[in-house]
């Protein structure tokens, strides 16, 4: 196993870095034998094509920040990468989306059928990989954090359900509904378990690891919340995006096409008169194959002219400065510096 250093001026230096090691290590817990064409080469699809991988970067750096060896977390950070690309393959089919990190979906490449078994070995890998914390950490140690990131996992499945089940019950969720539900889909499993599974390897205090979570829960929040208004703004949605930089890699109005309730349908409601609230719940309502191009170019007029992107950029910007203040709490080091630049990276600047 290569060893990995954080000696790094710049968080993008960093994230470049880390994220090649990550890949690395990822891609050599998925098998190359036979059925290759069927699994195996599916399964090393969507980490292959690039990604931030900043949920593992997270892990690490939450280490080593309270003192940890970031060596001893690479095995916990690649399970969260893996299951990320879990829920991703899943999450694709369940919202029928046509682009991932520029290309077409696994399910449009392979079938749905294929794309899904794809997604449960990936599955079945990240406890594998979980296993082997037991000949790196202490065995309690290494049960705690299995145990932990079964949580973690629990609650996006949780988040996941409501989110679907908002779009087959066609229910519009009201702020504090879709605040429970970012919390755990995204807060989870994006930013609050990331950030403590670190912190736990490390041996951080019960309020050490208080801190470190709610300073990845406002992080996680915020970049779902930036991811949902670069669905509507990024015109690169066929070009990857990398660690530190690079595109969107999703159809852009894809959101508006699945009749995803965000935090964005929340704001425009709120703000369209009547007739064109009626206009856009009937969009938002309709199956994604019934849904123009047109209807997806009027909502995202609606979102701009009626205030509601930046609406919703200034509520990310609240998860910045909640992030912010949290992070003021922790060690002051070289890791914390990075902590609070990925804060900033994880933000959108709508006058940029």
């Amino acid at each position: 196993m290569k060893i990995f250093s954080n000696d790094h001026e710049n968080l993008n230096s960093y994230l470049s870095s880390a994220s090649k090691w990550i890949e690395e290590e990822t891609l050599r817990y998925i098998p190359d034998g036979e059925p290759k064409e069927y699994l195996y080469d599916l399964m090393r699809d969507y980490p292959q094509r690039g990604g931030k991988r900043f949920r593992p970067a997270l892990v690490l750096l939450s280490c080593e920040l309270f003192g940890g060896d970031p060596q001893k977390a690479l095995t916990s950070a690649i399970a969260f990468e893996l299951f990320h690309n879990f829920a991703l393959v899943h999450d694709d089919i369940e919202d029928e989306s046509l682009l991932r990190r520029g290309e077409a979906t696994l399910h449009r490449k392979h079938g749905t059928a294929l794309a899904i078994n794809a997604g449960d070995a990936l599955m079945c890998i990240v406890h594998e990989i979980l296993l082997d914390n037991y000949s790196i950490l202490d065995s309690n140690l290494a049960l705690h954090i299995h145990k932990y990131l079964n949580n973690v996992m629990q609650s996006t499945f949780e988040g996941q359900a409501l989110d679907i089940g908002w779009v087959v019950n066609q229910k519009f969720p009201d702020r504090n509904e879709y605040r429970k539900m970012i919390i755990r889909k995204t807060g989870w499993y994006s930013g609050r378990g990331p950030c403590q599974c670190g912190a736990m390897i490390a041996g951080a205090s019960e309020s050490d690891l208080e801190n470190i979570g709610s300073f990845g829960e406002a992080i996680g929040i915020g970049f779902q919340v930036r991811d949902d208004l670069l669905n509507l703004i990024e015109e690169s949605e066929t070009e990857a995006p990398l660690a530190g930089s690079g595109g969107y890699g999703k159809e852009r109005g894809g959101d508006i096409a699945e009749g995803k309730r965000t935090l964005i349908t929340i704001e425009l409601l709120e703000r369209l008169v009547e007739k064109d609230s009626t206009r856009a719940r009937s969009i938002l309502l309709q199956s994604r194959e019934k849904v123009s191009k047109s209807d997806i170019d009027w909502c995202i007029d609606q979102a701009e002219i009626t205030g509601a992107l930046d609406a919703v950029s200034k509520y990310c910007h609240e998860q910045v400065e909640s992030a912010s203040s949290e992070l003021r709490k922790l060690p002051d080091n070289s890791c914390r510096t990075k902590l609070a630049e990925i804060v900033n990276y994880l933000t959108l600047d709508r006058k940029a």
